[in-house]
């Protein structure tokens, strides 16, 4: 009686690599930077209106710029809707 050795044959795992952006980007955020673009053309084209001394330009114009890139661009990238975990529902004694 001899020993008999079985050889095991493993295949190597092929690596998948994924994006970390790839569920945080959502349909909103999309929207959100659509806006953002619009808003930031809207100030811009307001901007280009008449003279160099219209009120319009110099009051409306960068009211929209501001609002473009300070409030609505970084809304867009950091928007993430809040996830509701079961386990919390569930819990008595909290409303």
């Amino acid at each position: 009686m001899s020993k008999t050795t079985v050889k095991k044959t493993t295949r190597p795992v092929k690596k998948t690599y994924s994006s970390p952006f790839s569920t945080y980007w959502v349909k909103e955020n999309y929207y959100l930077l659509i806006l953002g673009a619009v808003i930031l053309i809207a100030g811009f084209f307001v901007m280009s209106l008449g003279k160099w001394d219209n009120p319009v330009s110099l009051v409306v114009s960068p009211i929209l710029l501001v609002i473009g890139y300070l409030v609505v661009l970084p809304a867009a990238i950091f928007f993430r809707k809040k996830q509701t975990s079961k386990k919390a529902d569930n819990v008595p004694g909290q409303s």
